[in-house]
């Protein structure tokens, strides 16, 4: 009883909202609104969703409709018994070229999640044709029935929850884990590895070391060509050149050229058996480097291109004493161990 009175209400409000709607034109009864079930049954359950609106034949292009709220005349009629789930959507059904008319259909998608039968209330819509004209037409509402799964209390029984399926597992999910353990043993080799390794070397079983001649030669072949003779360049091209040789005379002779002066350095090679003219030639390049580096001394072209063969010359012509010198102290070795 108490659903009708309110029914009746919210229908006399619309009927005078739309008095004052089309109060510049007429009300015309337009025949039954239409309701379109959404899924494939013939009855409507709890939580079905259906299409509730109008269609309309032979509109003039160019006609402009205004649509009432049904989220809010619902609402009112049956407060959360039947709502909208998508709002207003006019479509075309046909064409008509030649008349310039069109035949459209426009709906509202409602539920309902309680069981009961409704009246839907009717559709206002009012029309605004291409010369002004305003009316509105009026769809009368249809009964909504709505209802729930019937169960059969007589054969109905309670089931235990079942457990989830379970499907065999194919390669493509086992192939992540796959990758994962063989990531993890490359990566134990890999640490495996290094600690052997550096075990061995810690042993003595360090690589074959570079001889110092080598190493020399390598690093002089840098500074070949004339790129470093530009005056601003010199002083990095001498320093070069000598810092070279005070690495391998540290290392074929045993004397600390690194931290000594010109002058001590060749005092410390006097006693090394090196030919005197190979020597003066040498410490004329070492004298050259000092006079650049802290005298800015500027050195022609000439002299330029005399540095790297000088200090070429004295590598090559002292490593042969080297590999002799380690030849005769392995044969010396070879002899004592013999006796």
């Amino acid at each position: 009883m108490r659903m009708s009175r309110k029914i009746l209400v919210v229908t006399a409000a619309l009927i005078i909202s739309v008095m004052l709607w089309g109060q510049h034109g007429s009300v015309l009864p337009s025949g039954k609104a239409f309701l379109s079930q959404l899924q494939k049954r013939d009855s409507v359950l709890i939580a079905d969703q259906v299409k509730y609106g109008f269609r309309l034949e032979g509109v003039k292009n160019g006609t402009e409709l205004n649509l009432p709220d049904m989220s809010e005349i619902l609402s009112d009629i049956f407060a959360d018994s039947v709502e909208v789930v998508n709002n207003w959507k006019l479509d075309t059904l046909k064409v008509h070229k030649r008349a310039a008319t069109n035949d459209l259909e426009g709906s509202v998608t409602i539920t309902s999640f309680e069981e009961g039968k409704y009246r839907l209330p009717d559709v206002y819509v009012q029309r605004i044709s291409p010369d002004g004209t305003t009316d509105t037409l009026v769809f009368e509402g249809l009964p909504l029935d709505v209802r729930t799964m019937p169960v059969d209390t007589a054969s109905f029984q309670v089931h235990d929850i079942k457990g989830q399926i379970r499907y065999p597992l194919t390669f493509k999910e086992l192939l992540p884990y796959i990758l994962v353990i063989w990531g993890i043993a490359i990566i134990v080799i890999l640490i495996w590895a290094y600690i052997r390794t550096r075990k061995r070397k810690e042993n003595g079983e360090a690589a074959v070391k570079e001889p110092p001649y080598i190493t020399a030669l390598k690093k002089l072949d840098h500074y070949r060509g004339n790129k470093f003779w530009a005056p601003e360049k010199q002083k990095q091209f001498y320093s070069g050149v000598t810092d070279v040789l005070r690495e391998y005379i540290a290392a074929r002779f045993g004397v600390g050229a690194m931290e000594m002066t010109t002058a001590e350095i060749f005092d410390g090679l006097k006693d090394k058996e090196i030919p005197q003219p190979l020597l003066d030639e040498a410490r004329s390049l070492f004298v050259m480097s000092d006079l650049v580096k802290f005298a800015k001394l500027t050195v022609t072209d000439d002299e330029n291109a005399k540095a790297v063969p000088a200090a070429v010359r004295f590598v090559t012509s002292t490593w042969k004493s080297e590999e002799e010198a380690d030849a005769n102290v392995n044969v010396n070795d070879k002899v004592g161990e013999e006796k």
